[in-house]
């Protein structure tokens, strides 16, 4: 089966003409005036068809039996839907897609959206989303992130949320994903006030600032670390502005999943400080089981000592 514009009689076509010189109203009820669309992405393919609800069944079924025979593939039955397009949507590449219909949406002192073609965000699609930084229908804190930085937390968080509005960036609801916006800052809110052992409100006291855009300023959470002779380390969390965008250029980024590649251990040993006194020579690595063995180990003691409530290895000299 070719995909395109259906072809039509020569009968019809001298038809139309005649009810067209005639005035009649014939012209717009022909039953050969069909257009058919046809869009594919990898396995996943959208038909668009003006014509009768019949036809478009023998549309499907010419498409199922062209798959079987030649290419021995087999349409899903649970993702193959048909539908019109102003009573539902269909579901192409994680969009919804279907006909837009607005009274008060004027141009020129006419309605400009009504019959267009406008993309959408499923809503179980945002449910989804924000059900990974949820529990009990409430944010809560990833604890598998509490060992990493403060920047390398935000960083990620930020790449998640980054992602999101860069691909539904064609979506007419976009600004539907404030909510899931929201859901994931108090969850990183959660996770740095439980790696810094305080509150969340302390810690959006402490990040919270303000980004320039192209669409004006826009708030969020952003960590600043100074160095010495060179850039500030600068994560943020937020200032993407949630407006639809006619011809956004969409860039492919895979979020890879975060590997540790030093142990804590490692990163000790390479700060070569000792952790009781501050000092920076001989440094060797201990195991402190009592702490009745650091006057054994360590003869440069500090208050910080006594802050020692479990079994663990400390950098001493």
């Amino acid at each position: 089966m070719s995909c395109g514009r259906l072809s039509r009689a020569p009968e019809a076509s001298t038809a139309r003409f005649d009810a067209a010189r005639k005035g009649s109203n014939a012209l717009f009820v022909q039953p050969l005036s069909r257009r058919l669309r046809y869009i594919r992405y990898a396995d996943d393919f959208l038909f668009g068809f003006a014509g009768p609800f019949e036809e478009a069944h023998q549309i499907k079924d010419k498409i199922a039996s062209f798959l079987q025979t030649e290419l021995k593939l087999t349409l899903s039955a649970e993702k193959t839907l048909m539908t019109h397009a102003h009573t539902g949507r269909a579901r192409f590449l994680g969009y919804e897609i279907g006909i837009m219909y607005s009274s008060t949406k004027l141009d020129r002192s006419r309605r400009s959206v009504n019959g267009a073609v406008g993309m959408y965000i499923p809503e179980d699609v945002i449910q989804a989303k924000r059900k990974r930084y949820l529990r009990d229908g409430k944010p809560i804190h990833r604890p598998e992130l509490q060992n990493d930085s403060e920047y390398d937390i935000i960083v990620r968080y930020q790449g998640e949320y980054r992602g999101l509005v860069q691909y539904y960036g064609l979506a007419q609801n976009l600004a539907q994903l404030g909510y899931v916006k929201w859901t994931m800052e108090t969850s990183l809110l959660k996770t740095l006030a439980s790696k810094n052992q305080t509150s969340t409100t302390k810690e959006s006291k402490r990040l919270n600032a303000t980004t320039k855009t192209p669409d004006g300023p826009r708030k969020c959470l952003q960590l600043t670390i100074q160095r010495e002779q060179k850039k500030p380390l600068i994560a943020i969390f937020g200032g993407l502005p949630l407006k639809r965008r006619k011809n956004p250029v969409i860039e492919d980024r895979v979020i890879r999943p975060y590997v540790q590649l030093r142990s804590e251990i490692v990163e000790r040993l390479l700060n070569d400080t000792c952790e009781v006194c501050g000092g920076k020579a001989n440094i060797q690595m201990h195991h402190v089981r009592h702490l009745r063995d650091l006057n054994k180990r360590c003869p440069f003691q500090s208050a910080k000592v006594k802050e020692i409530r479990r079994p663990e290895s400390r950098m001493m000299r």
